[in-house]
């Protein structure tokens, strides 16, 4: 009986292999031949699938970035909900972070792959706390791509620096949930202006 092949399997494979290996090894260090033996699929088929092994990380980066907007996408209008899922997600899937640390390794301030629609996917995030400020649920205090940003921040430092974390903050359950409560304050802090606080209003 011939051996039924399943593309969208082996693409799945793949994509988990090339994930765990550029998470471990960047761009420069991952093997190919590594990813084949993890993914047990052809070299020459991830090539066609994929492309170079640039182009693959790029793949995986732009996939695991989907991943993170589908299980959390943007709730301008509850920051701190939003920013807590955040943190949670970067905690359980540390991949991504590392991800982009070493595309910014790589890369630093030149173009990237598919910038273009990496842009685009941040302006979205951008315009829905703009959005946010123009119906008032969020108080102008930063411009809204630089309030992404920083959100952005708050949340994975945490998970992407684990020694720093547990070296300051501590590493007990109890100095994660304070930890947490922290950033959760920081967010409301940079969307939400404090009792008193009116001569600031309007700045942005």
């Amino acid at each position: 009986m011939a051996v039924v092949r399943d593309p969208e399997a082996t693409k799945a494979r793949i994509f988990a292999a090339a994930t765990a290996e550029f998470a471990a090894h960047g761009i420069s260090g991952a093997r190919i031949d590594r990813i084949a033996r993890e993914a047990k699929a052809n070299k020459q088929l991830i090539y066609a699938y994929f492309g170079d092994k640039a182009e693959l990380f790029s793949h995986v980066l732009q996939r695991a970035l989907l991943d993170l907007a589908c299980a959390n996408p943007v709730d301008a209008d509850d920051p701190d909900g939003y920013i807590d899922r955040l943190m949670e997600y970067h905690r359980a899937h540390p991949e991504l972070l590392r991800l982009l640390l070493w595309e910014g390794l790589e890369y630093g301030t030149a173009e990237i792959p598919h910038e273009a629609e990496r842009r685009a996917s941040y302006e979205a995030k951008a315009g829905a706390f703009a959005a946010a400020q123009e119906k008032g649920t969020v108080e102008r205090i930063l411009p809204p791509q630089d309030l992404v940003f920083m959100i952005s921040a708050l949340a994975g430092w945490p998970s992407a620096v684990p020694q720093f974390r547990r070296l300051l903050v501590g590493g007990t359950e109890a100095d994660e949930a304070r930890l947490r409560e922290s950033v959760r304050t920081a967010a409301r802090r940079l969307t939400r202006w404090d009792e008193g606080d009116e001569g600031g209003r309007g700045r942005v």
